[in-house]
């Protein structure tokens, strides 16, 4: 079996990039990636528009040529996909690391084969047993995102068939009366393009007002739409059950008057936020702390306790994920791989 000088564990925009570092570095790598290429960015909402700007999402130097002040995400697939080509990046798709294991110098990477079911976390509904791989490489670089992985609430009905971690597009909407829960950018967007499409809305958010993160164009639209009443709002609130037709909340804060509510419910988005995959990092020897889930590593590197091990991207940050985007996380590969170049080219290899 032949040893890989770097495996990468994820094709988003920091695997992507630490792939291209790897090319001009003259180092052999693959990536392996469990979805399709930008995973997380394809299980975006449809619709959806970037915070940023377009040269800040780009990678290998390598532009990005929108039209718009503010690229879409249909614009960034087509971005990616070009990167992909113009670099000859090579992707592994469709597999899952299950096991990364050290052995002397050398990881044993397990993955394996994922089905086609492409909506996000997908791969723990519909893996293949038999279907593994072992590969070698004599470095690792997770750059795993979160977006895979949902913080679920923990309560009674949150795996009905009507509830969902994601919003994909308004549509099937049309009509519904939808809960959603959350209060930061993403529920925003959400009860926006619902409402605006036919859905009857009703925000449940446990703080007392909408968080700070919400972009700078959607705060005064959300505003101004609960100051109209066109969406309803649940604020200190907390969903506790929820059956086929209601949600059941009850008040945040403790001491605060007012008892249980049913709220009726054809449809309930849980926009709550996302984490790293910190049992794939444990697995793997990785440190993390318990509350903040943040990985042991060299801020300068990127290297973990585990050497050779690194980490790129929104992984990083633990359940802190608004503190690491495309903007920076792309150039933690660069970082990574100069680190790597310099170690194989002493003898490493």
């Amino acid at each position: 079996m032949s040893v890989r000088d770097v495996l990468i564990v994820g094709a988003g925009p920091s695997g992507l990039a630490t792939a291209i570092a790897a090319t001009q570095q003259s180092l052999d790598y693959v990536i392996v990636e469990k979805g399709v290429l930008v995973n997380s960015i394809f299980n975006f909402p449809t619709h959806m528009v970037y915070f940023t700007t377009p040269e800040l999402l780009e990678i290998g130097g390598l532009p990005l040529i929108t039209p718009y002040d503010k690229p879409t995400r249909l614009e960034s697939l087509r971005y990616y996909r070009r990167a992909v080509d113009t670099y000859g990046i090579q992707i592994s798709f469709h597999e899952q690391v299950v096991a990364i294991e050290r052995e002397g110098d050398v990881f044993a990477v397990t993955t394996q084969e994922v089905a086609g079911d492409r909506r996000p976390g997908a791969e723990e509904r519909t893996r293949q047993n038999g279907v593994r791989r072992v590969r070698e490489a004599r470095a690792v670089v997770l750059a795993i995102g979160y977006y895979d992985h949902p913080n679920y609430l923990g309560i009674p009905g949150e795996d009905l068939p009507h509830v969902a971690h994601y919003y994909k597009e308004p549509h099937p909407y049309y009509r519904q009366r939808v809960v959603i829960v959350g209060g930061k950018n993403s529920a925003a967007e959400a009860a926006l393009e619902l409402f605006r499409s036919g859905a009857h809305v009703t925000l449940v958010h446990r703080r007392a007002a909408l968080g700070d993160s919400i972009k700078y164009w959607v705060r005064p639209d959300i505003e101004n739409r609960i100051k109209a009443g066109s969406i309803a709002t649940r604020f200190e609130t907390r969903v506790v059950e929820i059956r086929p037709n209601v949600v059941v909340v009850e008040p945040a804060v403790e001491g605060q008057t007012g008892g249980r509510e049913e709220i009726p419910a054809d449809a309930v988005l849980l926009l709550t936020g996302y984490r790293p995959d910190v049992d794939l990092m444990r697995r793997a020897g990785i440190r993390c702390h318990d509350e903040t889930l943040v990985p042991d590593l060299n801020p300068e590197t990127f290297e973990t306790n585990v050497p050779n091990l690194f980490i790129a991207g929104g992984a990083v940050a633990g359940r802190n994920t608004g503190s690491i985007f495309i903007e920076n996380g792309r150039f933690h590969g660069e970082r990574i791989i100069a680190v790597l170049a310099e170690r194989l080219h002493r003898g490493l290899r």
